[in-house]
Formats: C-alpha cells, structure tokens, sequence
C-alpha cells in the first residue's frame, strides 16, 4: 500500500532563495534515486512566503525507510538545517 506524507516547512524571512535551491537539488536526487518514490515535490503557500510544504508518496514502507537512510538526505537535511524556522511538521497517510 503506496503511504503519503506531508511535510510542513517553515523557512527564517530571508533564507527562502538558499532553502529552495538547497531544496531543488534535494528532490532531484529523490526523483533520479528512488524508485519507490512516486513523486517528491516542494509548494510554498500563496499567503505566507516562509511556509512551504513537501508532498511525497512512496510505494511502501520500506521505500519510505529507505528514503530517510540516503546519504544525500541527510546531507543536504544539515544543509537546510540554518534556514528552518522550526522544526518540520510530518504527517503520514495510507493511500486508499
């Protein structure tokens, strides 16, 4: 069973530009590495600039494990790491 998650990202005012280009080359590697990765996608809301949120989707479990173990998450994770606001917000889901 394929499982979504929503990440919700809130950015320091003045780090956007570095966040979305640090970001860009993230979801490039997900997309390019990651079979099991059915789309990995960044949005920033249309009323408040600093939030922004992921949507994923991972064919299963393991998939979705396997996406947090690469070494390019957690490298380019420290990376985004100075212009995070806060902590992200996760939530997961079972596709229906």
């Amino acid at each position: 069973m394929a499982i979504g998650v929503i990440a919700k990202l809130t950015v320091q005012k003045g780090k956007n530009e570095e966040f979305e280009s640090i970001f860009s080359r993230l979801a490039t590697a997900v997309n390019d590495n990651e079979s099991g990765c059915n789309f990995y996608a960044l949005h920033q809301s249309r009323t408040d600039p600093q939030s922004y949120v992921v949507l994923e989707q991972y064919s299963d479990a393991d998939a979705l494990a396997l996406h947090g173990k690469t070494d390019y998450f957690r490298s380019m994770g420290a990376e985004l790491a100075p212009c995070m606001a806060a902590a992200p917000e996760i939530e997961y889901f079972d596709a229906v």
